[in-house]
């Protein structure tokens, strides 16, 4: 019965691929068929397309995709998303662009009316409608990175800046997706209640496996979206924080090799200035056991400005921990590398401009070991260096 369904569909397929216009009946995703399954728009054109199964026939029956919103009745209109969020579960190769161009341009111009109709925020989001978003960005942003990514990430270095890094050739796709992604999560019109079931621990954690992009534009887009799904989903924070915790963790005392340490530092330093007072044992555990030792990783000047300011927000938050503060940095000075040492100078500087008389004398000593032995260097930098920071005049004061 199903092949019947499918041959009587032929012909009047195959009659109308002249026009963009005529796509409307080679857009088999209303009918669902086929399970688990991806493959190109452009095979629809001789029969239904093949594609991962969002939603049953039934939610999305007899609602064409690429009918515009303004043609249908605001009662329809969440079909009609659903619909068109399902036609976008379709990927594409797009390394080679000749491949599928007219199905490429049909998925996008749909992409972009979804973020249209996000943007206006007219209705609120059923549930079938947020579990169709979640699954269509789950098929075209989680995916493994090529080789190439991991070999180049393992040459990470202190000079990594001046390394060119590999853009995505379907990035002009995803970002389109990522858009649509973060409009939908800052839409009033979705309920945080309904949405967390969605966006749930595992849609989480798969996003932040994506921060391990080269590409810069995608790990800036990541960032955003993080921070959007930590401030509207009050449920998640601890998982998220636990799970920095432990990408932190493989980082400094595993692999060495991650490309968006920097990006993730930069989110928890937002994190960092929104923590209550006093601090939690947790969130000093965190200082202790994953910041202080991200200063250790040859790569640090990668992301240094990053940690610099989520541990002065820690000591700002509360003085008292300087002094433990100042005793990590000292444990993990780079004796063999000068550019390390510069940065960790100015990093004590900050410290030193916050600290107490009290919480200063209980590091002075090795402090002060450790300044004599930068006045010495070999390498004229660390001693110039000293010498034309504040610091220098901070202890003559004293």
């Amino acid at each position: 019965m199903m092949l019947r369904q499918i041959l009587s569909k032929l012909p009047r397929k195959s009659s109308k691929t002249d026009s963009a216009e005529s796509a409307r009946p080679e857009s088999p995703v209303t009918q669902q068929i086929s399970n688990g399954s991806s493959a190109g728009l452009g095979k629809s054109s001789n029969g239904p397309k093949r594609t991962s199964v969002v939603f049953p026939a039934s939610v999305v029956a007899g609602i064409e995709p690429l009918v515009p919103f303004k043609d249908v009745p605001n009662a329809e209109k969440m079909n009609l998303f659903v619909s068109k969020v399902s036609l976008c579960c379709v990927t594409f190769d797009f390394s080679d662009s000749s491949k599928n161009t007219l199905e490429k341009d049909v998925k996008r111009q749909t992409l972009l009316e979804l973020v249209d109709f996000v943007a206006a925020g007219s209705m609120r989001f059923s549930e079938p409608a947020i579990l169709a978003m979640c699954r269509m960005c789950a098929v075209n942003l989680f995916r493994v990175f090529p080789p190439n990514y991991r070999s180049n990430s393992s040459s990470i270095g202190e000079n990594d800046e001046n390394d060119d890094p590999m853009f995505d050739p379907a990035w002009p796709h995803l970002q389109i997706v990522y858009d649509l992604l973060l409009r939908f999560i800052n839409s009033t019109c979705l309920d945080a209640k309904v949405a967390k079931k969605y966006i749930d621990h595992s849609f989480i954690l798969r996003l932040l496996d994506l921060f391990d992009t080269e590409d810069p534009r995608e790990r800036e887009c990541l960032k955003t979206i993080l921070h959007r799904v930590y401030g509207k989903f009050m449920v998640h924070r601890p998982f998220i924080r636990k799970s920095l915790s432990n990408i932190f963790y493989r980082f400094v005392f595993e692999t060495e090799k991650h490309n968006g340490i920097a990006e993730l530092l930069e989110i928890f330093g937002s994190i960092i200035s929104g923590f209550a007072m006093p601090l939690k044992e947790e969130h000093k555990i965190f200082l202790w056991r994953v910041l202080i030792p991200l200063h250790k990783p040859k790569s640090v000047g990668v992301y240094f400005q990053q940690l610099s300011y989520c541990v002065i927000q820690f000591i700002e938050k509360e003085p008292r921990l300087a002094s433990m503060v100042m005793k990590g940095i000292l444990k993990y000075w780079p004796i063999t590398n000068s550019q390390k040492e510069v940065m960790f100078l100015g990093e004590l500087e900050e410290i030193l401009e916050a600290i107490s008389m009290v919480e200063f004398q209980k590091i002075m000593v090795p402090l002060f070991w450790r300044i004599g032995c930068c006045i010495n260097s070999f390498h004229f930098q660390v001693p110039t260096t000293l010498l034309s920071f504040s610091l220098v005049y901070w202890f003559f004061f004293l």
